[in-house]
């Protein structure tokens, strides 16, 4: 059975595979994931040597976390590492309710904010009983910006709960780290300028980075990434892909922040599919690949909602990449000269 290589997270250890199974995919994003089809994508995830799994209650709604947890349990549990959120309350709804969301299928629930520690506790104990566990290894505080998601030249903190996350989330994951109940605390979110606050005012484990230091942006290398470096704060890359354009490229509906991509995102795409091209790689590929070169990154968790999406991730992750394409990446100032790239041996 392959093992992937593993990356360290904290100095008490907690290491991670450098490939990750997002989980939302297993929570009915866009459309619902057959219940087996799920429970096989895990099942396969873990054959194929990914030993990191993350979550989140608000993934389908707790359909996520109880489908993950289904599946792990005849899996060994100690060799798997698990990270799930917190800030999401999930409150129960009549089915008469039930309006079109994210995600497809989904319980009839709906999401509120709810960062207070009785919140925290709360969400952390009903977790544990959708995973069937009685540990999970990482949290992040889950997004403390309301999940915006702003084009640019918009302010990220449009809609900032930032006091309160670090009011009350934060010591609440901080004492149970403190105690050993968990191994790692972060915060997950969309955007890199709150996490630029986020790494001063505590110490974080690591940061789950959805977006933002891909192929197609680089932009936290020269505020967050050094600051993150001083604080000795990991990266997990989340949304590899920009949420699918840079794994189906510049196709006519291709989603970039779950949304339609704007012309100006297209045409970049498409000149970094041409590079790609020239030299006989996927352009899925390279951005997979891509984050990973930074020291910073410790693991990049594309979603699959199929067994042979999982595999066709692992094949983008092991596809030989020659050197002569960064350079020609730089040359043509699609990536940032200062953006640490993959090489192999001459």
């Amino acid at each position: 059975m392959p093992i992937l290589e593993k990356r360290r997270v904290t100095k008490g250890g907690l290491n991670v595979t450098i490939m990750g199974l997002g989980g939302t995919g297993l929570g009915n994003m866009y459309q619902a994931t057959d219940p087996k089809v799920a429970d096989d994508t895990v099942h396969a995830a873990f054959e194929n040597g990914l030993r990191y799994f993350d979550t989140a209650p608000v993934y389908g709604f707790g359909l996520a976390e109880t489908r993950l947890g289904e599946a792990i349990r005849t899996l060994p549990r100690q060799e798997i590492i698990i990270s799930s959120k917190v800030g999401y309350d999930l409150v129960p709804i009549p089915d008469s309710e039930v309006k079109p969301v994210l995600w497809d299928e989904a319980p009839p629930f709906r999401a509120e904010f709810d960062y207070s520690r009785d919140a925290v506790l709360r969400s952390i104990e009903n977790s544990l009983k959708r995973l069937g566990t009685d540990y999970i290894d990482m949290l992040a505080i889950h997004d403390p910006d309301e999940a915006i998601h702003f084009a640019k030249g918009e302010n990220p903190y449009a809609r900032s709960r930032f006091k309160d996350a670090m009011d009350g989330a934060y010591p609440v994951l901080d004492d149970l780290r403190s105690r050993g109940v968990i191994k790692a605390i972060g915060v997950g979110i969309n955007q890199w300028q709150m996490l630029s606050d986020f790494v001063q005012a505590g110490q974080f484990d690591y940061f789950l980075l959805a977006g933002r230091y891909t192929l197609l942006e680089q932009e936290p290398l020269a505020t967050l990434f050094p600051a993150c470096e001083r604080k000795g704060t990991k990266i997990v890359i989340g949304g590899p892909y920009n949420s699918g354009i840079l794994a189906t490229g510049p196709v006519e509906g291709a989603t970039f922040n779950t949304r339609n991509a704007p012309q100006e995102v297209l045409d970049r795409v498409g000149r970094l599919r041409a590079v790609c091209e020239r030299h006989g790689v996927p352009l899925a590929a390279a951005a997979l690949q891509f984050p990973l070169a930074h020291k910073l990154v410790v693991s990049v968790i594309p979603g699959a909602r199929s067994v042979e999406e999982l595999k066709q991730n692992l094949q983008y992750l092991q596809w030989p990449i020659p050197n002569a394409l960064w350079s020609d990446l730089r040359r043509e100032q699609l990536i940032d000269d200062a953006s640490p790239v993959p090489s192999i041996a001459a």
